[in-house]
């Protein structure tokens, strides 16, 4: 019976599964050394592979610099040509082949033997020019390729992957990598949206429209007219925020609205956040109140700012 496509991804699926399971069991003290040994650089991470360990090569260098290690991806033959000058003493070099006697990589490894930059070879050929050569070795487990004759990098290249990834969050837990770290390094996209703070967003103390409870409605109105959020905070005698004047507070009482006063308008104990909360949590508590406004408020006392749903949506958050 001719195999189904399902069949054969499955197949393929389980054989690399099966890589990396032998790729955890297979772990030993040189991963803990090539830890160690990038948190005692002083530089970079210069990671380098070749044809299908080159396209993993640049994926662990992009993890690790978006994770507080400092990497970059070099060419190997590109490096022959002028580009080993961007590896430099302080620097380590991840380099990463299957079969451990990639040609091209031959300066690589020689330039790192002879600055004495510390060398960290991933390969599977235990007795390779890569492994021999290096101050750390990783060894890849033998694993059957999922292409099932062996001439396709597949599992090899998943279980490299995945080193790299293990490698990469071992550094980041150990230097206790934060939410407010990656965004430094995410700013853009869904990723530094959903981690953006409200303190990011919004407006501050001195953009706030704000009017005493004693003040006449006549004025209050022109302080809503003049500011940009369609509405106007109310505080007491010592500046604290005790409540909220918006278009529909004005419209509920539009009748005889010019004898009143903003304390007798006003909706009292508004809806506020800390300025430390994520963004996208005020967005939620806007959309949930059908409001578009909140005051920013790390306690009792005067509002620290004001985020509108305006802000939230120009940043991706909404």
């Amino acid at each position: 019976m001719t195999a189904t496509f399902q069949d054969i991804a499955r197949r393929v699926i389980r054989t690399e599964a099966q890589a990396l399971t032998l790729l955890e069991q297979g772990l030993n003290g040189a991963f803990d050394r090539a830890v160690d040994t990038i948190l005692q650089a002083k530089g970079r991470v210069i990671v380098s592979g070749m044809g299908k360990s080159g396209h993993i090569a640049r994926k662990i260098a992009a993890t690790l610099a978006s994770t507080g290690t400092p990497a970059h991806f070099v060419h190997p033959a590109e490096a022959s040509h002028g580009d080993l000058g961007m590896m430099a003493q302080g620097d380590v070099a991840l380099v990463l082949s299957n079969s451990g006697e990639t040609p091209e990589l031959a300066d690589v490894i020689a330039y790192t033997r002879r600055f004495m930059i510390p060398l960290i070879g991933v390969a599977s050929g235990v007795e390779s020019t890569l492994l021999r050569q290096s101050d750390v070795a990783l060894v890849l487990p033998r694993a059957e390729e999922a292409c099932g004759n062996g001439i396709v990098p597949t599992s090899s290249t998943t279980m490299t992957l995945a080193l790299g990834d293990a490698l990469a969050i071992a550094l980041m837990e150990h230097r206790r990598f934060t939410p407010e770290h990656f965004r430094a390094f995410h700013p853009g996209g869904k990723l530094g949206a959903q981690l953006t703070k409200v303190r990011d967003l919004m407006h501050g103390p001195d953009d706030i429209p704000m009017v005493q409870e004693d003040t006449p409605m006549a004025e209050v109105l022109q302080v809503i007219s003049r500011g940009r959020f369609g509405m106007t905070g109310v505080a007491d005698t010592q500046g604290g925020l005790t409540g909220i004047i918006t278009d529909g507070d004005v419209r509920r009482k539009i009748d005889g609205l010019l004898s009143h006063t903003a304390g007798e308008v006003m909706t009292r104990n508004p809806k506020t956040i800390r300025a430390d909360a994520l963004a996208e949590e005020g967005a939620a508590i806007m959309n949930r109140a059908q409001i578009t406004s909140l005051f920013v408020s790390d306690g009792p006392g005067p509002a620290l700012g004001v985020l509108h749903i305006h802000d939230c949506l120009r940043a991706g958050i909404g």
